[in-house]
């Protein structure tokens, strides 16, 4: 895999079943190295497979296509022509699809009222004189009042709070009617969820008086109309979010996090599926274990049980849980479930793995059946071998290795992931591939701190994250070089985020292993990370101790121990882990007259890697390559 062949990989959303199960309908998505975007449109296929996928649309950047109940429309978003994603409907049996929103700042997510005829969704609304008309640089001043007032890779968001809106009835004339704005305040809402009798909206929200100093959040329900008032179904001691309700309404599911007593202790909590009866009469109930896989993404109820997806040592699995909490596998292995959905007795999920980005399956007793074959079969990826060691404490390292074609030895890439509640798992994934087909032997694993093997070790690294971050990493790195293929001699370390931070620190703390280093969107001061990024206000106590300890727990604060090539890859725009955790680390080495470099993307936040712009992702890799070139 070369860095342009990121234009050969694509995503599948997140699919919707025809109400009889008979049908599914999903966005399919590549980079545009041309166009330099994301494209994609809306398709089509039977479950029963006796027909390859068909084009539904003709847009090309169409995305989360959802079925009405009754079957008749597909809701979908696209974008306007000022580029505002939009919702629009598009008749199930065929037709043009017309548009039902004109929002300032765009719409979604949405669902379907039971009755087929109206949409609930989320749009933000700006202060007047923001985001709308004019130059930004020309809008007025922004006065803040609250601690939690931006996010990465969106920006400001105390003048454009997220409201639910009900719209009108669906008019197949393509005459859109007014809709209705339902939540007000300054306050954002979550994904507004209908209740099976159409006569209420129930959401997720922290809407409570101390919400600007902790990370609790609740469930709300209210009338879908101007004006109601909301009714609080959770007790104002958990983070939520993914609300569904069960079939007869009686119960709501979400999955949630404790906090502890302060309402902010989040780090390494393992989110679990909880219900609670809709009438609030009872407390909510935890349904799995803080040792079970930490669930994700979305929650469906399904007769007598729950569907959700769920990170178990690397995999994202697709679990049916029961009012009871028993647990069942339905799709699992060496998997990534990235989508799924039931209806008419049909389950399907875009699943990820070892050789493919994602393909579209139904999900039988018997096991998969595919119904799409998207994946683009030259790209031909390198296999990866998973090892497991311990470290010198004793505990479980897993991981990964692929080793490039050839005798070797080969140089080594050993890299660190993000988060750090966050894992490496199967999938097929662009950065081992670009590297392995380079020459590099790529080496990745799940050290403690990570997600995907418990709380217990997702919460073992808080107050001395590189130290026992590094015992594990380095000891994965011991066991992988036992393999005769590997070039002991010639190892380099990268990584992002949390990966950055550890890179850094390894460099540091372990330099004589490396022969160069590469660190981006890192974390390398801590205090600097307190206030300036975009969750500083609450987030480095939990992770990394008391502020006393700030300094000791800092790679910046050791970087006069650094010793080997450093490249410093960084965005512009990054709010979570701002440009001036580069910038110092920069000038900290340079002014030693240490070998180092730094590439700044310009306009890119904190996911340049995953989702910055096609052309960037490639210099990007350009640039690492040619690091790896110059120093391995």
């Amino acid at each position: 895999m070369k860095p342009a062949d990121i234009a050969q990989l694509h995503s599948i959303s997140a699919p919707s079943l025809s109400p009889d199960g008979g049908r599914a309908v999903f966005a399919v998505t590549r980079p545009d190295l041309e166009e330099d975007a994301y494209l994609g449109s809306l398709w089509s296929v039977p479950t029963d497979g006796s027909e390859p996928p068909r084009k539904l649309t003709r847009g090309t950047r169409d995305g989360s296509p959802v079925f009405s109940p009754d079957g008749r429309w597909i809701a979908f978003v696209r974008p306007d022509e000022d580029k505002r994603p939009q919702i629009h409907i598009l008749p199930a049996d065929g037709g043009e699809p017309w548009k039902i929103t004109d929002h300032p700042l765009g719409a979604g997510p949405f669902t379907w009222s039971p009755d087929s005829t109206r949409l609930a969704y989320n749009a933000r609304v700006p202060e007047e004189q923001r985001y709308v008309d004019g130059a930004p640089d020309k809008e007025p001043p922004r006065r803040i009042t609250t601690l939690k007032y931006r996010l990465d890779n969106l920006g400001f968001t105390n003048d454009r709070p997220v409201h639910a809106f009900v719209s009108a009835p669906i008019d197949p004339s393509g005459e859109a009617g007014e809709p209705v704005q339902v939540t007000e305040g300054g306050v954002s809402r979550g994904k507004p969820v209908w209740t099976p009798d159409g006569a209420g909206l129930v959401f997720d929200a922290a809407l409570h008086e101390t919400r600007d100093t902790d990370l609790v959040s609740d469930v709300w329900v209210l009338a879908p109309e101007a004006g109601a008032e909301p009714r609080r179904i959770t007790r104002g001691d958990l983070a939520v979010g993914a609300v569904s309700l069960s079939e007869d309404g009686a119960t709501v599911y979400f999955l949630g996090d404790e906090l502890g007593p302060e309402g902010g202790d989040f780090v390494g909590r393992v989110t679990g599926l909880w219900s609670v009866p809709f009438d609030g009469s009872e407390a909510p109930r935890r349904l799995t274990g803080t040792e079970d896989p930490r669930l994700g993404q979305r929650t469906q109820a399904v007769g007598e049980g729950v569907l959700v997806t769920g990170e178990n040592r690397g995999a994202v699995e697709l679990y049916r849980i029961s009012p009871g909490g028993v647990r069942s596998t339905l799709l699992g292995g060496h998997v990534e479930v990235q989508g799924f959905d039931h209806a008419g007795g049909v389950t399907v999920a875009v699943a990820a793995g070892e050789r493919d980005s994602g393909e579209l399956y139904v999900v039988t007793e018997e096991g998969l059946r595919a119904l799409t074959s998207f994946t683009d079969q030259a790209l031909n990826p390198l296999p990866a071998t998973e090892l497991t060691t311990r470290s010198g404490d004793g505990n479980e390292v897993h991981g990964w290795v692929v080793v490039p074609q050839g005798e070797g030895p080969h140089p080594v890439v050993l890299m660190i992931h993000g988060g750090p509640f966050a894992q490496y798992g199967w999938q097929l994934f662009d950065e081992t591939q670009v590297y392995a087909a380079a020459g590099y032997a790529v080496l990745y694993c799940n050290p403690r701190g990570s997600s995907g093997y418990g709380q217990e070790h997702g919460r073992a690294v808080i107050g001395s994250v590189g130290a026992v971050t590094a015992t594990d990493v380095m000891a994965f790195l011991d066991e992988a070089l036992e393999d005769e293929r590997l070039d002991a001699s010639r190892v380099g370390v990268m990584g992002g985020s949390h990966g950055g931070f550890m890179t850094s620190w390894i460099a540091a703390h372990h330099g004589e292993r490396f022969r160069a280093a590469i660190s981006e969107r890192a974390v390398n001061t801590i205090e600097n990370l307190h206030g300036s990024s975009d969750i500083g206000a609450f987030f480095p106590e939990p992770l990394y101790g008391p502020p006393e300890t700030w300094a000791k727990e800092s790679p910046l604060t050791y970087a006069d121990q650094i010793d080997k090539p450093f490249l410093i890859i960084h965005s512009e725009q990054d709010w979570r882990c701002p440009l001036d955790q580069a910038q110092r680390l920069y000038v900290a080495l340079k002014r030693r007259g240490h070998e180092t470099e730094m590439l700044l993307f310009p306009g890119e936040g904190h996911e340049l890697s995953r989702s910055g712009l096609p052309s960037h992702r490639v210099a990007r890799f350009e640039a690492i390559l040619d690091w790896w070139d110059r120093h391995l």
